[in-house]
Formats: C-alpha cells, structure tokens, sequence
C-alpha cells in the first residue's frame, strides 16, 4: 500500500525519536556507576548469573502467557475490534486492524494508554499508603499492568499476540521500554532485525534479560525505601512518590511500545 502524506509524516516523527535516543550521552556520574555495576557482576560467578536470569526470563515469559490468556484480555481484544469497526464495518480479526489509517489506529490505542497510565497511577498511590501488601505485591502488579499495556497497543496496531513471532515481540519491546535510556536505541535495532524472522515461529535467541534490567527493580526497592520511611507518621508524600514514580514508569513504556508499532505498522504498509 502507498504511504499517504500523514503517513510520511508519522515515519519522520518516529525518525526523530530513534534519533533521539541515539543522541543520548552519558555524564562522568553515570560512567562512575556503569563501571561499578560491571565490576560487581564480575564477581558473581558466570553459571550463577546464568542461572539466576534464565529464571527471570522464565517468569517474565510466564508472566506475559497468563495475561495473554486471561479473559481481562480477552475481553479487551473484542473492545478493540468493536472499536474499530466504528471506523471499518468490515473489521473481524486483529489482522484487519491495519486496514485503518495511522491516526485511527493511534486513537485507539492512546484510548488504552492512557487508562493504562491511570491504573498505574492508581496502584502507586496506593502502595504509598505504607500497607505491607500493598508493599509487597506493587512490582509485580507495575510489570503485569506494563505487559498488559504492551500486548494491547500491539493489537490496536493489528498484531496478534497469540503467534510465537508476535508473543516475543511484545516482549521484547516490553524489556527495551524498561531498559536505560543508553541502551534503548540498541534493543529497537535488535527488534527490528527480529522483524525479519518467519511470522509464525520465532527462530531468534529467547534470553531476555540481562543485569542492566535490574537498574528498573533497584529503581523501584529505593522507592520501597522510601514510602517506608514515611510509613509510621500520615504524610502525602509517600503517596505522590508512588503514585509519580508509577505513572512516570508507565508513560515510558507506553510512550516506547506506540512509537515501535506505529513504526512497525508504516513499515509493513511501505
């Protein structure tokens, strides 16, 4: 299909912001910590780290299939279509998303953005009241509402998360999202080669998770940290600490996962 002006205007924003990530330089402070952080990880034993992020990876994949499954998602999936279909009465499968323009598409997926972004604002807030469970469960419930946000945007752009190729697509995007914004740039190249690979069954590497993704966790024990050492005094800022910190962790997943599927969608269109 040919790209229309607003399409060739959509490839020239999502340009910029690959270009943007690649601009993005490191100061002496951030040398100082990646240095040390490879230090660190240099005295653990190769099979132990082996080990160790073969099991995150394993439950992140686990993670990302029950979701998938869940009737939540399910249900979303038929909102999605009935969505588009205000657009396109012929619309049946997630495939026949792509039949919409650019804008349609990115409408129906900043619909569910930004509902995304409100849980987490929601579910930070929450874990600021100091409640042991609260405490206790609010990084897994961050990463379970991020994939969830990942596998929609994926299917208002009309890829079905059901396919091997698509399943660790989204994953991958998922982790790249949650990445440092150093090493960004590298994980949208390795997506994209990924692209290339039979839409059906994906042939690449399937390890995921390496020890610059636990800058994200570490991220999220200070804020922990931090909400307890308000916990025995009433006090909104362990509240705005979580629920910003949250919101701001999502808008960044969200921001990342539109920007690749537009860029996906104009590139299987061109």
């Amino acid at each position: 299909m040919k790209w229309t002006n607003r399409d060739q205007a959509v490839w020239e924003e999502i340009e910029n912001y690959i270009h943007s990530l690649e601009s993005i330089r490191s100061n002496d402070f951030k040398d100082t910590y990646i240095q040390w952080v490879d230090q660190a990880i240099s005295f653990i034993p190769k099979h132990l780290s082996d080990i160790f992020f073969e099991k995150l990876d394993s439950w992140l994949f686990h993670l990302h299939s029950f979701i998938q499954a869940s009737q939540i998602q399910e249900d979303a999936r038929i909102r999605i279509i009935t969505s588009a279909r205000v657009f396109d009465e012929s619309i049946q499968t997630i495939a026949d998303m792509r039949k919409l323009s650019i804008d349609q598409l990115s409408f129906i997926a900043d619909q569910h953005s930004a509902r995304h972004r409100l849980y987490a604002l929601a579910q930070g807030g929450m874990t600021g009241t100091g409640k042991s469970i609260l405490l206790s469960t609010d990084f897994l419930v961050l990463m379970m509402l991020n994939l969830r946000s990942v596998q929609i945007t994926a299917i208002s752009y009309g890829y079905d998360v059901k396919t091997p190729l698509e399943l660790m697509i989204s994953l991958k995007v998922f982790h790249a999202a949650t990445l440092p914004k150093r090493l960004r740039r590298e994980a949208w190249e390795g997506i994209v080669i990924d692209l290339q690979e039979d839409p059906y069954f994906y042939q690449g590497p399937e390890n995921l998770l390496s020890y610059q993704w636990l800058e994200e966790p570490f991220k999220q024990i200070l804020k922990t940290y931090f909400i307890t050492m308000f916990k025995s005094k009433p006090s909104i800022i362990p509240i705005a600490i979580g629920a910003g910190l949250n919101y701001q962790f999502s808008r960044k997943v969200t921001d990342f996962a539109d920007k690749f599927y537009k860029y996906r969608y104009l590139l299987d269109k061109g």
